[in-house]
């Protein structure tokens, strides 16, 4: 389906949900279930051929029985397809469980939310990586039922937010579960994951059957359908679960959690995490490993990331089709605040939820799990590093007419990496002005550092690139987008886009 079409059918179906979110909810059920009884149908239809196929042959000649046999063979693998979908287990969260005595706190928090709220019960609280936190379903016996509910916390979430604003965000999660729209959603949200796995497992098999072509085809026209209705709806149980978490931690601490989710947040994506990889290049192990450091660093960066611009930047943003949560502004205003700056944290929800004891523990296994996994690569890193600048020191000291074409290029790329766009652009230039080329690489990362500066004599150097090294097109294509898209637009950009990935298709 068209992206356009498809923003025009959300947008449709959004003015439904707010006009009658019963009805709405009603019809989202129905195609549901009609999508079940479609797939009952498909069951009850290829054994209803291959039943009567056979009684028909065997009052035929020997011919015809060999001929349904072989039918017969071909409809196995479509009949199990289908019939795992109503099995289909999707695998359990990942996180680190944890138990009452590790947290009896944070364990008194969810059964007294449970009495509250009249929900249904949580069997297993992971603790897990992310920034983040999230309540998931899990069929035991697929479409039959029998379900467990996770709890799962991020333990950089933990460190970074008080507890009260942790009440909100659990409260929040916990909503998902309860009352009828609780269910719903919860019943919704797996036949999504089940719907997208059944459609890939199909899709990658289309071509193994003609009732693969038929299945695929079919799903190929009903899940933009699907998907539609049940991410309108969706996005729909998300302001039903802000109003448990009013209900639970009250408009202000769930206003403010907002606001620190999504500021703190992005600080963490793209400051956090750079800043703990940048040290590869300066040693062959971090100062302070990255959970150690997370509530310092917190801390430390309040005035950062807790600034009115950013606020306002965040504030402007409208709700994506790519998150079913709605915009920040569109969530904060249906709580009845008004937008503010979150004040510093004086003592996370770590301690108060997990107890010093548990936090700390769990701080030393992740950063433990986290080096284990980063070694090799961080110290690779490091090794690429020491190597580079040594060389970077060896060649920059010979003048440039003295150098060879590729270690020309050499420099180029190590000043481009290791001092400044200022220092590598003389060496570029110089280089792409020499007989020999052509450069593809070097026009490739020369017409980087022109766009980087705005300069759209960049793309120029893109397409000379894309033209002499199709291993370059797609990263050209994508550079020139993203300048086009910020300087001129959507239209300028897929223009661009679409000429060179047709060079790709020339070559190909």
């Amino acid at each position: 389906m068209d992206r356009y079409v498809y923003e025009g059918m959300i947008g449709r179906l959004e003015a439904q949900s707010e006009h009658s979110p019963a009805l709405f909810r009603t019809k989202v059920l129905l195609i549901s279930g009609a999508a079940y009884i479609a797939l009952f149908a498909s069951l009850a239809a290829i054994v209803a051929i291959v039943y009567f196929g056979f009684t028909w042959a065997r009052n035929a000649n020997r011919a015809s029985m060999f001929t349904i046999a072989i039918f017969g063979i071909t409809m196995i693998p479509v009949f199990f397809t289908v019939l795992r979908m109503f099995f289909m287990r999707l695998p359990p969260p990942d996180g680190r469980r944890i138990v009452r005595e590790e947290a009896p706190k944070l364990f008194d928090i969810i059964d007294k939310m449970r009495r509250k709220l009249k929900g249904p019960p949580i069997h297993h609280v992971l603790v897990d990586e992310r920034f983040n936190a999230a309540v998931a379903q899990r069929a035991r016996w697929g479409f039959f039922g029998g379900h467990t509910n996770y709890l799962i916390l991020g333990l950089p979430y933990l460190l970074g937010v008080p507890p009260n604003e942790m009440l909100a965000t659990v409260a929040h999660e916990y909503g998902h579960l309860c009352g009828n729209h609780g269910r719903l959603s919860a019943w919704i949200y797996r036949q999504r994951r089940t719907f997208r796995a059944l459609h890939k497992k199909v899709d990658d098999e289309r071509d193994s059957s003609w009732a693969h072509t038929l299945l695929a085809a079919a799903l190929d026209r009903f899940m933009p359908y699907y998907n539609a209705y049940t991410f309108v709806l969706s996005r729909q149980n998300e302001y039903e679960a802000d109003r448990t978490a009013t209900q639970v931690a009250g408009a202000e601490a769930n206003a403010c959690g907002l606001v620190r989710d999504t500021l703190l947040g992005r600080w963490f994506d793209e400051s956090f995490w750079p800043a703990i990889f940048k040290q590869a290049g300066a040693a062959s192990r971090p100062a302070v490993m990255p959970y150690a450091a997370m509530r310092t660093a917190f801390k430390a960066s309040y005035p950062e990331w807790a600034d009115a611009q950013r606020l306002a930047d965040a504030w402007r943003e409208p709700s994506g089709l790519l998150d079913t949560h709605p915009a920040l502004r569109d969530r904060v205003e249906a709580t009845g605040q008004s937008p503010k700056l979150p004040g510093p944290v004086e003592v996370t929800a770590a301690e108060i939820m997990l107890g010093a004891g548990t936090a700390r523990r769990l701080i030393q296994e992740f950063d433990e799990a986290w080096w284990a996994t980063e070694r090799k690569e961080w110290e690779a890193h490091n090794r690429h590093v020491v190597r580079s600048k040594q060389r970077l020191q060896e060649l920059s000291v010979r003048p440039l007419q003295a150098l060879a074409l590729h270690d020309l290029q050499e420099l180029a790329l190590l000043k481009a990496e290791f001092e400044s766009s200022t220092a590598a652009k003389p060496v570029f230039e110089h280089l792409l002005n020499q007989p020999g080329g052509p450069f593809p690489k070097a026009a490739y990362c020369y017409g980087r550092l022109l766009l980087d500066e705005s300069d759209a004599r960049g793309l120029a150097y893109l397409t000379k690139a894309a033209e002499t090294d199709g291993s370059l097109i797609e990263s050209a294509a994508n550079a020139g987008y993203d300048y086009l898209l910020a300087e001129k637009g959507e239209s300028a950009a897929l223009a661009w886009w679409n000429k060179l990935m047709a060079q790709r298709q020339d070559a190909a």
